[in-house]
């Protein structure tokens, strides 16, 4: 008996040790923000594949005006872009006056600190800085046109010497672009549909995703 009550003591403790651990790492997971929904292997290498066919159209139209050495700002600056409109498509920051408007605002406002402040870690910072005001009192909030700003300011004499121009070709041209894009891409599939206004009406629903227990578990609309 008294061996049989030493090993149930053990057994609870460790059951006890174990439930501790558990609730951690829900409240770990919790705190870092790490949701439970899942997606499909299929949603994953569509997002994945407009990634591609987006930044590749990007790419091309920053390279042919401004070379590769002064198109990696802008382009990395959309490749941000193309994380939203091909991994979240119905997200508030993903909607096309985000992308649109964001990016612009932002290049009017990085372009015109270059010209002002002569000082480029100064102008750069001010330039993000009032790109998030101008986005929210404009409602474009649109994160990838902070790094819009940025190139602005940072993009060195290739853009520097395109003056406002820049706000046309490429940071114009790059949002129409990649805004193509995910219209056009997303278009065959009815969950994805883009804009989230288009999708409203479609009534598809996304593939199931399997959860870890094997029930289904239907994606969101934003596709997360």
């Amino acid at each position: 008996m008294v061996g049989q009550d030493a090993e149930m003591q053990r057994l609870e403790a460790d059951n006890r040790e174990v439930v501790l651990m558990r609730s951690s790492l829900v409240a770990l997971r919790r705190w870092a923000g790490i949701g439970h929904e899942r997606s499909t292997h299929t949603e994953k290498w569509l997002s994945t594949a407009g990634g591609l066919a987006g930044i590749l159209g990007v790419a091309l139209i920053s390279q042919s005006q401004l070379g590769m050495t002064g198109s990696a700002s802008i382009i990395a600056s959309m490749g941000s872009s193309a994380v939203l409109l091909f991994a979240v498509p119905h997200g508030p920051l993903s909607q096309p006056w985000s992308v649109f408007g964001g990016h612009l605002v932002s290049a009017i406002v990085g372009v015109t600190c270059v010209k002002l402040i002569p000082a480029p870690m100064l102008a750069a910072a001010i330039a993000v800085a009032l790109a998030i005001g101008a986005m929210h009192y404009l409602r474009c909030i649109h994160p990838p046109g902070g790094a819009t700003a940025l190139g602005a300011v940072l993009g060195g004499d290739a853009v520097h010497q395109l003056g406002y121009q820049f706000v046309i070709t490429p940071v114009m041209l790059n949002a129409i672009t990649i805004l193509l894009v995910a219209l056009l891409f997303n278009a065959p599939f009815g969950w994805r549909r883009y804009p989230a206004a288009w999708s409203g009406g479609a009534g598809a629903k996304p593939p199931a995703a399997a959860t870890a227990k094997g029930t289904p578990l239907m994606e969101s609309a934003d596709g997360r």
